[in-house]
């Protein structure tokens, strides 16, 4: 998983037009801007010392809403909307704070406010009612390390909540906030995320983004949810663009489509700029605060906060809180009289919502001890049930920089082989060697790029190599692979594709002597790269996902020919998204049951009907179980789908897929098992009866 940071375009324009000419952008700097007077300021907070301030909307009365500032050892303080101070609650030393609602809690929603509390470097949650603040935290949750500022995110996919903290290292955590068994808040290291210097600020938008300040570099956007590319993105940067020295602090507005605006204190100017994001981040303006009915600016405005719900009076399109160190109050500015200033439309307050459009989503009930090697090295499982004791079946699955393992049903690894560079495996039941029926395993060794033959011995509960000699697959990297058997004759087959346009079919034959070779079929070429596949042995059929293009279906006989039909075309659905990687039947008997895709790009699964026209009939995508403390699967490349009884909680089957980002706390990649009863439930499919 590797995390680029990645300067805007509208950047390094300003970086050549710096060095090339004296019309750069940073001569703006020393123009004059409006100064805006606040339309209300808060009382100086008791201890002298303020640091940031939230406000709390109370929707049916919104004249009533209030501010709830930070106050250092003085802790969190509330004020009405006149800026008079209504109490003080204790939170140790407190650096900043933020707000969020809705939060599902006991019988009803809350309104949940997080702060940094620096005596003890750790995050302490709350929730609000009226002008009341109470700890709602089981604990203190410790950072480990010098934490300065923090903003709540809500996934828009499931509506979880997250909490960014940033730090005086450059630290970027990210908490996921839950409801424990006993109705406290907790929360959970998802992950973390790095840059050099220190961080003051950031705040999160209900598109997905974070934006967070480093004082002396700039404000950077990064993607919020866990199981996506960071993507980082410097949007402003001190002498290169509209920033004097030093990034004070960030807020944003949503007045919807075409009025979303970043806004950040370049505290060193005495300014508070606004850029357009709509428009990737666009520079747009910039204004001077002052108090109300006063002409002079505050000089160093610090972290600031937006909101765009209507508080009525001076505020029906919102608020900016901009905290002022010198006078130690905060300072609110009409979001009205900043659009008007820089002749901005500020639109209509957003209401914070799970949007229409979601996919459903489920949570993953086990996950494997993760994979030994480092990077993109988990790739493909295969699912042996064991009919006689179904919780003790295994998970055969490939670490495609080291070897094959083999895990039991709760994820612990009962078996690795350090045999070669595994790529994708498979498995069939019946295989006839030497007069017994065995399970035979198969999978592409990238190291020798060959096939890798083993039998499964379900007894001892290990793999045992049976090839019979190096299998050459003939490719120069062999990366998919899956088995196909002959339901009438129980000839074995196994397929593989590799790093070109070429898919080869060998039929395994019993070489005597306990071994097992492979033997050349058929030839098949595609136009560009595949590598998921799947055969459905009851309709002799083979689907192939040629990752760009489609799901292919073709015979999966020798003598089938190489005459295809796309079941999904990827520019034909735009619920998916190339890559299409791993893909699995379920089998619900009787020719019937389902085909699951993985739909790479967008972190999805599509699933299509197995029998008749074989429709699509929707996604689902697999988030994190913070009770459990199981992440969510992302850029899944292989998966298996059983319907056989596995066991408790997989009584239905299971999807079995890989995780290509594993979080909550960042690991090496993984497998994930997920029950199809949720996945049935979700999306309204049948299962299969144990």
């Amino acid at each position: 998983m590797t995390r680029r940071f990645r300067p805007n375009a509208g950047l390094l324009a300003a970086c050549v037009a710096l060095a090339m000419s004296t019309a750069c952008p940073a001569q703006e700097l020393r123009q004059d801007v409006p100064v805006l007077a606040a339309r209300m300021q808060t009382q100086p907070s008791a201890s002298g010392e303020v640091n940031g301030a939230v406000v709390v909307h109370d929707r049916a009365r919104p004249a009533r809403s209030h501010v709830v500032g930070t106050a250092a050892l003085g802790g969190l303080e509330v004020y009405g909307l006149d800026g008079k101070r209504l109490g003080a609650t204790p939170a140790g030393e407190v650096a900043a704070v933020d707000v969020d609602y809705g939060f599902a809690l006991g019988k009803g929603n809350a309104t949940v406010l997080a702060a940094v509390d620096t005596t003890h470097n750790s995050l302490r949650l709350f929730t609000m009612s009226g002008a009341t603040l109470t700890e709602a935290g089981a604990r203190a949750i410790p950072l480990g390390f010098a934490a300065e500022g923090v903003c709540l995110f809500r996934n828009p996919l499931d509506h979880a909540l997250y909490a960014f903290v940033v730090g005086d290292g450059g630290e970027i955590d990210q908490q996921l906030i839950y409801a424990n068994a006993s109705g406290q808040l907790d929360a959970r290291q998802v992950r973390r995320i790095n840059v050099p210097s220190p961080l003051k600020q950031c705040a999160a938008d209900a598109q997905g983004h974070v934006y967070a300040s480093e004082e002396t570099v700039g404000i950077w956007r990064f993607n919020a949810d866990p199981e996506a590319d960071v993507a980082a993105t410097l949007v402003d940067a001190p002498r290169l663009g509209h920033i004097q020295e030093e990034v004070g602090g960030i807020a944003l507005h949503d007045g919807g489509e075409g009025s979303r605006w970043l806004i950040a204190s370049d505290a060193s100017a005495g300014r508070i700029n606004v850029y357009d994001r709509s428009r990737d981040d666009v520079f747009v303006g910039a204004v001077q605060v002052s108090a109300p009915e006063q002409a002079e600016a505050i000089a160093e405005p610090g972290p600031l906060f937006a909101t765009s719900a209507n508080l009525g009076k001076d505020f029906a399109k919102g608020m900016l809180l901009v905290t002022d160190e010198d006078d130690a109050n905060y300072k609110a500015l009409s979001i009205a009289d900043l659009g008007k200033a820089l002749n901005l439309d500020p639109g209509t307050a957003q209401q914070a919502r799970k949007a229409d459009n979601t996919v459903p989503t489920v949570t993953a009930l086990v996950e494997t001890t993760p994979a030994r090697s480092y990077g993109d090295a988990a790739d493909d499982p295969a699912i042996w049930a064991n009919p006689a004791d179904p919780a003790g079946s295994l998970v055969v699955a490939t670490d495609k920089k080291a070897g094959i393992y083999l895990y039991d049903m709760q994820g612990r690894v009962v078996q690795f082989l350090a045999d070669g560079k595994m790529n994708n495996v498979d498995l069939r039941e019946g295989f006839d060697l030497d007069g017994e029926k065995i399970v035979l395993v198969t999978a592409s060794n990238r190291t020798d790029d060959s096939i890798a033959i083993y039998k499964l011995d379900t007894v001892q509960r290990k793999l045992v190599a049976i090839a019979d000699g190096v299998q050459p697959t003939g490719m120069g990297d062999p990366y998919g692979l899956c088995m196909y058997r002959n339901a009438d004759s129980g000839r074995s087959f196994v397929f593989v594709n590799g790093d070109d346009t070429r898919m080869r079919q060998w039929e395994l034959v019993d070489a005597g002597n306990g071994r097992v070779r492979a033997e050349p079929v058929r030839d098949l070429t595609f136009d560009s790269q595949t590598e998921g596949c799947v055969a459905d042995d009851a309709s002799a059929t083979l689907y192939v996902n040629e990752e760009d293009i489609a799901m292919w279906r073709l015979s999966a006989e020798p003598d089938g020919g190489d005459a295809r039909t796309a079941v999904q075309r990827v520019d034909a659905n735009s619920a998916i998204r190339d890559d299409l990687e791993g893909v699995g039947i379920y089998d619900l008997g009787d020719g019937r049951g389902y085909i699951v895709v993985s739909s790479q790009g967008n972190d999805t699964y599509a699933v299509y009907r197995r029998e008749g026209r074989q429709e699509y009939l929707g996604s689902f995508a697999v988030v994190a179980d913070a009770l459990r403390g199981i992440d969510g699967i992302s850029e899944t490349d292989g998966l298996e789908v059983t319907s056989r009884n596995l066991g408790p909680g997989f009584e239905h089957g299971a999807m079995i897929a890989q995780d290509g980002r594993n979080v909550m706390p960042v690991e090496n990649q993984n497998y994930k098992y997920v029950p199809w009863s949720v996945i049935a439930r979700e999306l309204k499919l049948e299962m299969r009866e144990p």
